[in-house]
């Protein structure tokens, strides 16, 4: 078993990684930084993200294991204390293999075309003042937008920074995105839906820059500055991410304990 660990950088998470490294090499497996078949991510939702990016380009091959040592892991199934549990069911095991939609992001500058996948979200927003661009819907004219922004999200992404817009959280495995607005300014001229907008997978969004503006680009927690972006095409990826179960945490159980539960 070929396997990869990131860790967050604290002092705690450095000591884990040094356990999970002697585990592993007593049960036989086999660090391999490039091509891994299973990423331990040690920290929180931030370090999974970064882990996913590092190895987005053979998404296909590799599965990603979270242990939580950060203030909420939606991302991860196993606590600090659990790291000898989780290498024996690594070891021992057959894990259910549960797969989750990523973005598809396609950015049309003057000069080039951009392509990103985005595992929570991707965040378009206006530097200097407010973003003025059009929304197309399957080609199709779909509202004129001014306001801070537009966040489009992933199912499992719908907890994070769409969540705190008012969009609804949307359960993996409906394959869709979400698109939600950032104090969107309602007028005579400009003139949106003011709430959330679920795309199936077989629909795409396009945003248009309707002016000369620089945008922040933000794919999950990677910012971009862009002064001459024309377009950007937005779609469920053909792609997904996959995260190995070896016991029982549901997507409820996770929206349950990360935001409702109190105990």
């Amino acid at each position: 078993m070929k396997y990869a660990v990131i860790d967050r950088g604290d002092p705690l998470s450095k000591s884990l990684v040094q356990q999970f490294h002697a585990l592993a090499a007593a049960r036989g497996f086999v660090l391999d930084e490039e091509r891994p078949e299973f990423v331990i991510s040690i920290g929180g939702d931030g370090t999974l993200l970064q882990a996913f990016h590092k190895h987005v380009d053979h998404i296909a091959d590799v599965a990603f294991i979270g242990i939580h040592t950060g203030h909420l892991g939606f991302y991860a199934d196993w606590n600090a204390d659990e790291i000898e549990e989780l290498v024996r069911l690594m070891a021992e095991e057959t894990p259910r293999l549960v797969r989750y939609p990523l973005a598809q992001i396609e950015v049309e500058t003057n000069t080039e075309t951009l392509h990103y996948v985005a595992l929570n979200e991707f965040t378009l927003k206006g530097v200097d003042g407010t973003l003025v661009a059009q929304i197309n819907i399957n080609d199709e004219l779909f509202e004129m937008f001014r306001g801070d922004g537009i966040v489009i999200s992933t199912p499992s992404g719908s907890t994070a920074y769409n969540k705190s817009l008012g969009g609804a959280i949307v359960h993996p495995s409906i394959e869709s995105l979400q698109i939600a607005e950032i104090a969107s300014i309602n007028n005579r001229v400009f003139r949106t839906l003011g709430s959330s907008v679920m795309l199936p997978k077989h629909h795409h969004c396009d945003i248009i820059s309707k002016k000369e503006q620089r945008i922040q680009l933000s794919v999950d927690h990677v910012n971009m500055m862009h002064s001459d972006i024309r377009s950007i095409r937005c779609s469920v990826s053909t792609r997904k991410v996959t995260f190995p179960r070896y016991r029982a945490f549901t997507f409820w159980n996770r929206v349950r304990e990360a935001f409702i539960d109190m105990t």
